[in-house]
């Protein structure tokens, strides 16, 4: 028997905790078939956190391409389907890659090393300086901070996750929330969870308010590591202050909660506790475009 999971007609951090329920249902040795046929647009969050999914199933699940044109033509620029391939039953047409547009700044990329990162930091810097600088409205010298920050996201899935993940950078027009120009970065892996992560160097901690909420607090806003290292454990906090400078967007999810730096124009709650269970971590930033003066 194989259960039938929905997928959004628009699939971005928020809309996918609409599969994160009917997933946190099932077993894991449960056959799922992710139907997006109905789907018309995804965001890299999508795109990582589909791929993530796959990677929790025992049995490998089945996924159905979407039916207009121009969407699986994205997904496929996306390189979404060079790697799904190998973890999905794929029904549908799936279009022939292309050239990427200007828009997809990183195509989905793994991360299962070191060199991954220096990789995708590598492949992004000339494409990101663009966007930024034309689109986004930033300063040319904001570049290599905005690289060092994926690069800050990308290790922070080697160090916590103990498995591999993926990232993917695009740029589009935030029309229906903000009607600016958005640059967001996606990182997600279905790991250990920060919450493990902390216990397996600090050992389990006895209060009763130690949680997936507690562990991204202590992790996003303190600081916190699981290597004792001096100048280790700065990367999520300094992530969040880069975002907050910006006037971005910033949400962290990890087990059964989120933890989320909310703008004047953002949506969300600083702290979601009670979500369906998802190991890993899964990570998204937005910058905006910037009107008027700094």
């Amino acid at each position: 028997m194989t259960t039938i999971i929905n997928v959004p007609p628009s699939l971005d951090d928020q809309s996918f905790e609409q599969i994160f329920a009917q997933v946190a249902l099932l077993p894991p040795e449960e056959k799922i078939l992710l139907d997006a046929r109905r789907t018309r647009w995804a965001s890299p969050f999508g795109f990582t956190a589909l791929l993530s999914l796959a990677q929790t199933r025992l049995e490998r699940p089945g996924l159905t391409v979407p039916e207009a044109e121009d969407t699986a033509s994205y997904w496929s620029k996306a390189s979404f389907f060079t790697y799904a391939d190998s973890l999905y039953d794929i029904s549908g047409r799936v279009p022939r890659r292309s050239k990427s547009e200007n828009s997809v700044l990183l195509e989905v990329t793994p991360i299962n090393g070191t060199e991954d990162v220096h990789t995708v930091v590598d492949n992004i810097q000339h494409r990101a300086q663009a966007i930024l600088h034309e689109k986004l409205n930033l300063e040319a010298s904001v570049t290599m901070r905005f690289t060092m920050v994926l690069s800050e996201i990308c290790q922070n899935v080697i160090e916590h996750a103990g498995y591999g993940g993926w990232v993917s950078v695009h740029a589009y027009k935030f029309q229906q929330r903000l009607g600016r120009w958005v640059v967001v970065i996606a990182v997600c892996d279905a790991g250990m969870g920060f919450r493990k992560s902390l216990e397996q160097s600090q050992g389990a901690r006895a209060s009763d308010v130690w949680d997936d909420g507690k562990a991204l607090e202590e992790t996003v806003i303190k600081g916190a590591t699981r290597f004792r290292d001096p100048g280790r454990g700065q990367g999520l906090a300094g992530v969040r202050k880069f975002t907050g400078k910006w006037d971005g967007m910033m949400s962290v999810r990890s087990g059964t909660a989120r933890i989320a730096i909310v703008p004047e124009w953002g949506q969300g709650v600083p702290l979601g506790e009670g979500l369906p269970f998802f190991p890993g971590a899964q990570v998204q930033i937005t910058i905006p475009e910037r009107i008027g003066l700094p």
